[in-house]
């Protein structure tokens, strides 16, 4: 009797190759969609609120301050990029229950989603205060407000005249164009630390083991 479940017992299970290494996987594929989206998120609030607040007073300057809106929400495509080539990368197992997905594959798949998330959210926020901050400043000095009034102008403060009423002479053009350069250029280095974290993300989403083929 002990010969007979000797010889019919199943084959061991592939160490490399646990059940649950497709769990670790799907993990991946979420961290790089939903830490990315909230990225997204995160950005296109603080910049969205601070481009309809700065719009209140000079409308002509909304097309142009919505820049870091943008970009916040290239944020989520880069997670989306990364989340959809993982998902294509896991296998299914086969009729006879063999799992061809290794561990090794599936924490390669977890650290490459977990890289592109967490830099898309770290860079997601780091555009919404710089956008929410920029496009303020950039709205305060076109509609030539005084962030910090004197008691000898509270009344000229509290009564500011819209931006279609205020000469060309005192908009300030010059400092504004200086102010948004470089709210610009905060905003684009801001932009590529998700763009550093979707290029290691594709580079490390390649490494895998294959235990069929062992």
């Amino acid at each position: 009797m002990d010969i007979y479940r000797f010889l019919n017992a199943p084959e061991p299970t592939n160490p490399l190759c646990p059940s649950y290494s497709v769990a670790i996987g799907y993990a991946g594929v979420v961290a790089a969609a939903t830490l990315s989206n909230f990225g997204a998120a995160w950005g296109t609030w603080k910049s969205g609120t601070a481009v309809l607040h700065t719009g209140v007073r000079h409308p002509t300057s909304v097309m142009k301050n919505i820049i870091p809106i943008v970009m916040a929400g290239v944020i989520g495509i880069y997670g989306l990029i990364v989340a959809v080539i993982l998902a294509e990368s896991i296998p299914t197992p086969s009729k006879n229950r063999d799992n061809a997905y290794s561990i090794y594959t599936a924490m390669a798949h977890l650290c490459a989603g977990l890289c592109a998330g967490a830099s898309g959210l770290a860079a997601g926020g780091c555009i919404g205060i710089v956008g929410d901050y920029g496009v303020r400043a950039v709205g305060y000095r076109a509609s030539n407000i005084s962030l910090f009034p004197s008691s000898s102008n509270k009344d000229g403060y509290s009564s500011v005249p819209d931006s279609e009423d205020i000469p060309d002479t005192n908009m300030g053009a010059e400092d504004q164009g200086k102010l948004f350069v470089g709210m610009l250029i905060m905003l684009i280095f801001s932009e590529a630390l998700a763009l550093y974290g979707l290029i290691v993300a594709l580079i490390v989403s390649q490494h895998s083991y294959s235990c069929l083929e062992g």
